[in-house]
């Protein structure tokens, strides 16, 4: 083969003009790498954006609306609202099924690979909104606004008073000379320990003794099951003279059991118990509550932002390897 000649073994015009490897009605296509690589990389920004944004935001959505008062105040209401996320999200699944049947069919050239991923997206978004919505209500909203609608009472004597005169007790401010009577605290363990010491009036020679010990000091998990060592709380705080209702129903059969137990070890006796953490400020517990939601929630943003910024990024790796984009 002639040097000048090696164009035509290659099918492309020689030094002469002529095509070695073709006949004069082939023709040849030219694809290079730099025209693969540019169709790769055309993306369909509008696609992205709204598979990146959809998801987060109906996640803030769904999170705020079963996090906070909307879901104590309106529980209906806010599940209706659910419920429209939930039928938006089916309209986009059945969007991206029929679009798939209309590419299978050959009638569409583009594959529906970003509005699948938009349905999973918003499918994953609901679930977490509703599950850490719910969690986040439980463990914090609710009881900040149970505490809230019961009643605040000041300068109660655990002498004078008995526990059904209080039924509606959500903070108690003792009056002075209350104390834990730690000598007559127990625990009752059922996988967790459930702590009660009464709280009683007294001087400083100790606490004195009561016809019924009716207001308990509650704790979890901060004694043993077998000796008088209650350390729940501010136990320690001589400031101490308040308590922030139990609102746990679960938790509260476990105490009264507790509260069994020291009335058989101790011979006294316990009308009608109430169950209190025993704390200097009631108020800014219940504050730590609600700043507790809030803060659960902004979290949540933040790694859910992350979360579908992540998932978008890696489903935009592989569709630009499959073409898909």
């Amino acid at each position: 083969m002639m040097p000048g000649n090696y164009g035509s073994a290659l099918g492309r015009p020689g030094l002469y003009g002529g095509f070695g490897g073709f006949s004069t009605s082939e023709k040849a296509v030219d694809i290079s790498p730099s025209l693969v690589l540019a169709q790769r990389q055309r993306i369909n920004t509008a696609a992205v954006c709204q598979a990146f944004f959809v998801p987060w935001l109906l996640f803030c959505f769904i999170y705020a609306v079963m996090s906070f008062s909307l879901h104590y105040t309106q529980p209906a209401l806010s599940w209706l609202f659910v419920g429209c996320g939930a039928w938006v999200t089916f309209l986009v699944g059945l969007s991206a099924l029929r679009l798939s049947f209309v590419t299978m069919r050959g009638e569409y050239d583009r594959e529906p690979s970003w509005l699948i991923f938009l349905f999973v997206s918003m499918l994953m978004a609901m679930v977490l909104g509703v599950v850490f919505g719910q969690q986040n209500f439980w463990a914090d909203t609710q009881p900040y606004y149970d505490l809230l609608g019961l009643s605040r009472y000041t300068g109660v004597s655990p002498a004078g008073m008995r526990g059904q005169q209080l039924m509606d007790a959500g903070q108690v401010f003792f009056a002075e000379g209350a104390q834990l009577d730690l000598r007559k605290s127990m625990g009752f363990q059922n996988m967790d320990t459930y702590c009660v010491a009464p709280i009683t009036i007294g001087n400083e020679a100790g606490p004195l003794p009561l016809a019924s010990y009716d207001f308990w000091a509650v704790g979890l998990d901060c004694c043993s099951a077998s000796s008088s060592d209650f350390r729940c709380g501010e136990f320690n705080n001589p400031r101490a003279l308040a308590g922030l209702r139990l609102m746990n129903d679960d938790q509260r059969s476990f105490f009264r059991l507790a509260v069994q137990q020291a009335e058989s070890a101790y011979n006294i006796r316990a009308t009608h118990p109430l169950f209190f953490y025993w704390m200097q400020s009631p108020e800014d517990e219940m504050s730590a509550y609600r700043a507790e939601a809030y803060k659960h929630y902004f979290l949540g943003m933040t790694l859910h932002f992350c979360f579908q910024l992540l998932c978008v990024s890696l489903a935009a790796r592989a569709f630009s390897k499959s073409g898909h984009f």
